[in-house]
């Protein structure tokens, strides 16, 4: 690469805005370059080429994490979960949102606008070493193969998360552009769905096959660095998303309005099933690398902490894992995945990590909201009830009651009854103790791993004070320790359902210090998500379809019921539920709504669900639901009444075609004269 073309990319920064302002140089590699014999220095180098990979691996952190706080990452509260603080004191300059704010569409073109000033330095500076790291003296050609995958691999994920974020976007020349055109000749118009898609899918492609050699597993110190495995599942993900309904024979008023600056349609509204065809092969080759596998833990059946035992099901509950759950702890092999007890080297299930890099707004700040008073939390993040209805009974049948009061009900109602003393000490219901509603009874391991229902269990063992310690939490209104709705603060749960996902029993928030909660490595990607998207894909198919798998040979793709169970069956059996009937596997629409309902539940608090809801355009109906919850004004005397659902009045939804995707900034759209807006939004400030 020239210098002139090295100039170029710094001159695109200043001139179309796809960037960002010259006078913001954080993280910005460019600093390098002042003559020639700098861009050498720099590449020759094996010290500095590995400072300038990390630098554009830093774009990845903040607010383009996958998972993390409301502050970086509020679509990781869609219709599962809620953040209750930032009620009412919403400040522009701080640029955050309210959930309100979020949920109702109030947002601006200005806010949480950072993806794409990041991305876009990022996808630059991820070029800049792609086209140079040849020139290295200090490494061997394989370890330059493997340092460029990880860049091209770095550039890719970031225009996925563009692409994700706003649809369709600028693709850059890869070749650069001739720095003495005008500001308006070097703008660059939005490429169209299919064409992003098809880019970042042979980019990950590519980035697999340079990093094979040496990116295949990766140790300790490089568990946060890319590998084949998640290019290959980034890849799937991309392509998932490109078959689905929303850019996949959508024929909606939207995509005739999702124009480019020709007036051409960005999104396709001619259906190709063959799109779910290579979504489903690229999935397959991750499953084939056979480095990915579900995490277990061994069952453990006596004293205070045992395991919550599924019934038998004649099935999955007679054979050992990985065939059955007979050997293991479903509702702790769920809960470690996530609660901090496994280093990011040491979780076989999770592809894709940012490592510890989020600060104040990380997962370990969301897990600050979500504990108890008791443990000094904010006790502000909580669940709906549409998501604790989802989960399963442990026979797999639907809790009595489910979604009821959105009139989706089968005409049962929600059970009645309370646990007794004399129920606990016969060791019924478990893990629920006395006084909690028999609703919560017999439900399935992930619920009891994931949600923090009234009169719920917390170790809290790392509490100074030993009153504080090992304690059952209440969302009574009259009730100090689960602190529920007191007009007077914000430290109350909006539905009086909480979150335990995330939480290890060490944590704490006592003194206000972040550093008392345990580190949790960020689930980007998961096998758990490629698995089930590999079912999703087949499901969806009628006809069959030879694709090339990644390194060679290929795939017979169709709608095949063990191949679709090769996906569920992991899953279900790690959760300690049963399979699926036969009449599922064999209706394409009801495999379809259970597949769905699976990623609610498994992926909950994942960052998932927002995209999910609007990929498969179910958006309009499931976020405009009312979120109902438990009756939190009612006091301990009142506790029939605190669990009868109501509509939470504190909590507000709607949606909006605008809403599908998230609108462009003004600044952006003012330098870059072929630019055009998401539907919806507005152009000028």
């Amino acid at each position: 690469m020239n210098k002139k073309i090295l100039y170029i990319v710094l001159l695109l920064v200043c001139g179309t805005g796809l960037i960002t302002s010259c006078t913001d140089d954080y993280l910005d590699s460019s600093q390098y370059f002042k003559d020639r014999l700098t861009e050498e220095k720099v590449f020759q180098s094996k010290v500095y080429s590995e400072e300038w990979l990390a630098n554009v691996f830093e774009e990845l952190r903040g607010i383009n994490a996958d998972v993390a706080s409301k502050g970086f990452t509020p679509h990781n509260f869609a219709d599962d979960m809620y953040y209750g603080d930032r009620d009412s004191d919403y400040d522009p300059s701080k640029n955050e949102l309210s959930y309100n704010i979020f949920r109702m569409g109030q947002y601006t073109e200005d806010d949480k606008q950072g993806t794409w000033t990041q991305c876009y330095r990022g996808i630059r500076n991820a070029s800049t070493f792609i086209h140079n790291i040849y020139m290295n003296i200090e490494m061997s050609e394989e370890e330059i193969d493997d340092y460029r995958g990880q860049a091209r691999f770095a550039r890719a994920y970031l225009y996925w998360l563009l692409l994700r974020k706003y649809g369709p976007i600028p693709l850059l020349p890869d070749e650069g552009l001739d720095y003495s055109d005008s500001y308006d000749d070097l703008a660059v118009p939005r490429s169209t769905y299919e064409a992003c898609a098809e880019f970042i899918s042979n980019e990950m492609l590519l980035a697999a096959q340079e990093m094979e050699a040496r990116g295949m597993v990766r140790g300790q110190d490089g568990s946060a660095r890319p590998t084949v495995g998640a290019a290959l599942a980034t890849r799937a993900k991309v392509l998932i998303y490109a078959a689905s309904p929303l850019v996949n024979g959508n024929t909606s008023n939207y995509v005739t309005r999702l124009v480019d600056d020709q007036g051409s349609q960005l999104l396709s509204s001619d259906y190709n099933e063959e799109k779910w065809a290579k979504a489903a092969a690229a999935a397959r080759d991750v499953i084939e690398l056979g480095v990915y596998h579900l995490y277990t833990v061994p069952i453990q059946q006596t004293g205070e902490d045992a395991t919550v035992i599924p019934p038998s099901d004649g099935n999955f509950s007679e054979k050992s894992w990985p065939a059955g759950w007979a050997d293991i702890d479903p509702a702790k092999s769920y809960a470690q995945v996530f609660d901090g007890t496994l280093p990011a080297s040491g979780n076989p299930e999770l592809i894709f990590t940012r490592g510890n890099n989020q600060d104040g707004e990380s997962i370990s700040g969301m897990v600050a909201h979500q504990l108890p008073r008791s443990a000094t939390g904010w006790n502000t993040h909580g669940l709906t009830q549409k998501l604790v209805d989802a989960y399963y009974m442990n026979d797999g049948t639907n809790v009595p009651g489910k979604d009821k009061e959105i009139g989706r009900g089968d005409g049962s109602d929600r059970v009645s009854g309370y646990v007794t003393q004399e129920d606990y000490d016969a060791g019924l219901y478990r893990p629920l103790k006395p006084g909690v509603s028999l609703q919560y009874a017999n439900r399935e391991p992930r619920f009891y791993a994931s949600v923090a229902f009234n009169g719920s269990f917390w170790p809290l063992l790392n509490e100074s004070q030993e009153r504080n310690r090992n304690q059952q939490v209440f969302y009574y209104r009259d009730n100090p320790k689960g602190n529920g709705f007191n007009s007077s603060n914000a430290y109350w749960l909006r539905t009086g359902i909480g979150v335990k996902k995330y939480v290890h029993p060490n944590d704490t928030y006592e003194g206000g210090n972040i550093g008392n909660i345990v580190y949790k490595p960020e689930p980007a990607i998961r096998y758990a998500d490629i698995l089930l998207l590999y079912s999703e894909a087949l499901n969806e198919l009628d006809g069959s379809y030879i694709i090339p798998s990644w390194n060679g040979g290929s795939y017979n793709i169709s709608r095949n019921i063990t191949e679709m169970q090769r996906g569920i069956h992991p899953v279900r059996i790690r959760a300690g539920v049963p399979d699926y009937p036969a009449s599922a596997y064999n209706d394409k629409e009801e495999l379809r709504n259970r597949l769905k309902r699976e990623r609610f539940i498994e992926l909950l608090a994942e960052g998932q669900r927002y995209y999910d809801l609007r990929r498969w355009m179910d958006a309009p109906i499931e976020e405009s639901l009312p979120i109902y919850g438990c009756n939190i004004l009612m006091n301990e005397e009142e506790r029939d009444l605190f669990h009868q659902p109501i509509a939470v009045w504190a909590l507000e939804t709607t949606f909006a075609d605008k809403m599908w995707f998230w609108p462009i900034s003004f600044t952006e759209l003012k330098r870059n004269k072929r630019l055009t807006q998401n539907p919806g939004w507005i152009y000028n400030d």
